[in-house]
């Protein structure tokens, strides 16, 4: 087979999630797939060396002036230059007009649900905007042209069916995501104290991966750390990552507590492979997002041997299992209930510790793209039966 793989983002230095998934399942396909040929389709940017080329795998550089250009033509031509039988477009969205066969790992739909555009309504940066508006016209017209749907959790894949009205479950596939090897408790006190210095961390501290994404659920988090500091009279703090300060300090307004900002460290950006040691300095990962397709954090909080507080909605209990403490992320007296429970439970915390590594085991990268490959072939199979 020939396959190109959409990856178009996953050069940039400030790599996110789908980023992180696409670049896994290339990784790992790498490892396990020697004979079929692939062709890995990016956009030129600093952090080139990522990945590397190997006797089955060519990485072809594509330029365009935006998102939807490269996509929807530099893309397509491409595929079709090199001969592809199969493309996969890893991120949501696809080429509407291609004659390759494509597959398309779909993460989720919340940008074409009412009750998530209620949250999202006035809301969010306007690059976030636009992409919610790109996928929603894009993304009914991949589903009726794509050969095969992969997304990322059952509870995903009945949304999808359900929205959709899909009678064809065949075509939809569910494959979890996994959790890189080196997301592991990090003992080591010197390369520990490094990073502390690094990102200027606290000794004793909560970590929260909230960013500027309505769904993140950051203002209830704030609130539900400012009531925790408030009822234990803790002098915890809270470690976030790459969030702007003023829209910080717009947030704590509402809340009504300014000085919380004081109890607060922003790291700035984090390079994914200094996660294991932040997550192994923290006490706690609070993760009450309001909508989820997956979460990968809660596997790497897991399996970095940190107790894990996330939300009861959406795929989250799915991923977390009996693992983590369940909450309603729209209470935040549940939020910060949970956090005094596990601050001042030990055994609680220890028994939370030893669920998570168990749990966060069976998420794994090389079963994933196992799988995917199995995909690949079958709708390769699939259209030459047509």
């Amino acid at each position: 087979m020939k396959i190109g793989i959409e990856a178009q983002r996953i050069f940039r230095k400030k790599k996110h999630g789908m980023d992180m998934v696409a670049l896994e399942l290339i990784r790992n396909l790498q490892e396990i797939d020697k004979v079929n040929e692939y062709f890995i389709f990016v956009r030129p940017d600093e952090d080139n060396m990522v990945i590397k080329e190997t006797a089955n795998f060519k990485i072809v550089e594509l330029s365009a002036s935006s998102f939807p250009i490269w996509e929807q033509f530099a893309l397509p031509r491409a595929a079709e230059k090199y001969g592809c039988e199969i493309l996969h477009c890893t991120s949501n969205t696809a080429p509407i007009f291609c004659k390759v066969p494509s597959v398309v790992t779909l993460h989720d739909i919340i940008y074409m649900e009412s009750s998530a555009l209620t949250i999202m309504r006035g809301k969010g940066t306007n690059y976030q905007k636009f992409g919610n508006i790109y996928r929603r016209l894009i993304v009914p017209m991949i589903m009726r042209n794509s050969k095969k749907i992969i997304t990322v959790s059952n509870f995903e894949k009945d949304c999808i069916s359900s929205f959709f009205g899909y009678k064809n479950t065949n075509k939809l596939t569910a494959e979890y995501n996994g959790v890189s090897e080196y997301f592991k408790p990090v003992t080591d006190t010197d390369y520990l104290r490094l990073i502390k210095a690094k990102y200027k961390l606290p000794d004793q501290f909560f970590f929260f991966l909230g960013n500027t994404h309505p769904k993140k659920n950051t203002k209830g988090t704030l609130k539900a750390f400012s009531d925790f500091l408030k009822r234990t009279g803790s002098s915890m703090k809270l470690v976030m990552l790459d969030y702007d300060i003023e829209e910080l300090k717009k947030l704590l307004v509402e809340i009504g507590d300014v000085n919380l900002i004081n109890k607060i460290v922003l790291t700035g950006y984090v390079a994914n492979k200094d996660l294991p040691a932040i997550y192994s300095l923290s006490q706690l990962f609070l993760y009450p997002s309001l909508r989820e397709s997956f979460g990968i954090p809660i596997v790497e909080a897991m399996a970095c041997g940190v107790p894990v507080i996330t939300s009861n909605t959406s795929s989250m209990p799915e991923i977390a299992g009996n693992a983590a403490l369940l909450v309603d992320p729209y209470s935040t007296e549940e939020i910060t209930a949970a956090m005094i429970k596990v601050y001042k439970n030990e055994i609680l915390k220890n028994n939370m510790i030893e669920s998570g590594l168990t749990r966060a085991a069976r998420f794994s990268w090389k079963s994933m793209a196992v799988n995917v490959l199995n995909i690949y072939q079958e709708t390769l199979g699939l259209q030459l039966a047509s």
